[in-house]
């Protein structure tokens, strides 16, 4: 087929590989522009213009999709279909209807469960047994559209980077399938129950809050490893927390409880009220297992977060 794909992050460069490993014809890829990253502010570009440009595709980076001269551009690319991942623009419905077989999106939440920016976050944040990956025909709405496939994988304990990794992995797969056989990958409607919304992270959401319990402490932390980064504050400084065990013990709500970093939180079942950091950063210094850190830092029993 010939396709133009749209994505931005690294979550989204496995189907770019997948498309190319297919023999697919990749007439262009859209990513966002280049940001300001690192220290120096100097422009960046994102992990799939760099995956792109590797490859030898011509590359694109509107601000926005909105102008007609954009729109137009597009549709003389004469696509058979157009390939989303984490593209991070909306899509007018001039390129919606602009490839013959319409655009597919690749999305990382059981839709209609988080629709929207966040899915893998929130989905762990929410405490769900399991999520997955989709390939959606895409319409106006959010997220709205008819469902072509579908994988599904465990929550279990991992981060939202391990998550993402291994969902971008199995979106990728799902798509070359969907793309070798798109009249047996029929689009279904969404469920019209069960809808939820994956709203994107805001900076306040990363302050740790010891006042829920010990289980969804844990999961907050899950949920901003790698990036932002979940965190507390003692005497002013900043110390990212990136992995915790919850264990038991009882106190008053960010309060240390040993000389082993032991939290408190706002309780839980079987006595679980407490979380102890196995991974720790201080401000400016590098991520550090906790025995590493407790070596060189010193948070006594008795301090209050």
């Amino acid at each position: 087929m010939r396709i133009a794909f749209m994505g931005t992050p690294d979550f989204a460069v496995p189907t770019l590989n997948s498309l190319a490993a297919a023999g697919h014809e990749i007439a262009v890829v859209y990513c966002q522009p280049p940001r300001p990253a690192g220290r120096g502010k100097k422009l960046t570009p994102s992990a799939v213009q760099a995956c792109a440009q590797a490859m030898g595709l011509e590359v694109r980076t509107p601000v926005s999709l909105r102008q007609e001269s954009e729109q137009t551009d597009f549709a003389a690319l004469n696509l058979d279909v157009a390939v989303v991942a984490a593209y991070g623009l909306i899509l007018p419905q001039a390129i919606l209807d602009a490839p013959r077989f319409g655009c597919l999106n690749v999305h990382g939440s059981l839709l209609p469960r988080w629709r929207g920016a966040a899915p893998v976050q929130r989905a762990i944040l929410a405490g769900d047994h399991e999520t997955g990956v989709m390939v959606m025909q895409m319409e106006a709405g959010l997220d709205t559209g008819r469902v072509r496939a579908r994988a599904i994988t465990p929550v279990a304990r991992k981060t939202a980077g391990e998550l993402t990794t291994e969902l971008a992995e199995l979106g990728a797969g799902l798509m070359a399938a969907v793309l070798a056989n798109l009249e047996g990958y029929s689009a279904k409607p969404q469920a019209p129950d069960g809808v939820t919304y994956a709203s994107k992270i805001d900076k306040a959401e990363t302050r740790l809050n010891f006042s829920a319990e010990a289980r969804a402490v844990e999961r907050q932390i899950r949920a901003f490893n790698p990036a932002p980064g979940a965190w507390f504050e003692y005497r002013g400084e900043r110390y990212r927390v990136l992995a915790a065990d919850i264990v038991s013990g009882a106190g008053p709500m960010g309060r240390i409880l040993d000389n082993q970093l032991k939290i408190a939180c706002g309780g839980g079942a079987g006595g679980a009220g407490a979380v102890r950091p196995s991974l720790i950063q201080r401000a400016g210094k590098p991520v550090m297992p906790l025995a590493d850190f407790l070596r060189g830092n010193h948070i006594p029993a008795g301090a209050q977060l």
